[in-house]
């Protein structure tokens, strides 16, 4: 029991650093990406990637039943969540005219009004 218990430990603190460097990397894209869209691409998916391998990670570090529940109901709302984060912010940056970068796919929204926008 005690080799299960370790290498779910392993596993489970291997999930975290692998969380925490999601984080360490969207927190770079956050600081070099061109604009407000791609930056906030870079968030919403560090917050429900990330997030996801922590909780997974505390899961494995500590099994019971309780801890699963709680770990798989924090992370389908964590991902639920960030996801219509993510989409509510950018509707909000396009609907403020901030500029898209050079690099950015606007295509979609070139056919647009503003007012079809709202």
């Amino acid at each position: 029991m005690t080799v299960l218990l370790t290498v779910m430990d392993v596993l489970g603190h291997g999930l975290a650093i692998a969380g925490a460097l999601v984080f360490a990397v969207a927190g770079i894209g956050l600081v070099t990406l061109p604009d407000p869209y791609t930056r906030i691409s870079a968030v919403a998916k560090a917050a429900g990637i990330g997030v996801a391998f922590v909780v997974l990670g505390v899961v494995l570090m500590d099994p019971s039943w309780s801890t699963a529940a709680a770990g798989l109901l924090a992370i389908g709302l964590q991902l639920a969540t960030s996801a219509i984060g993510g989409i509510a912010i950018g509707r909000a940056a396009v609907l403020s005219g901030h500029a898209f970068g050079e690099a950015t796919d606007r295509s979609a929204l070139d056919d647009l009004e503003m007012g079809d926008r709202a």
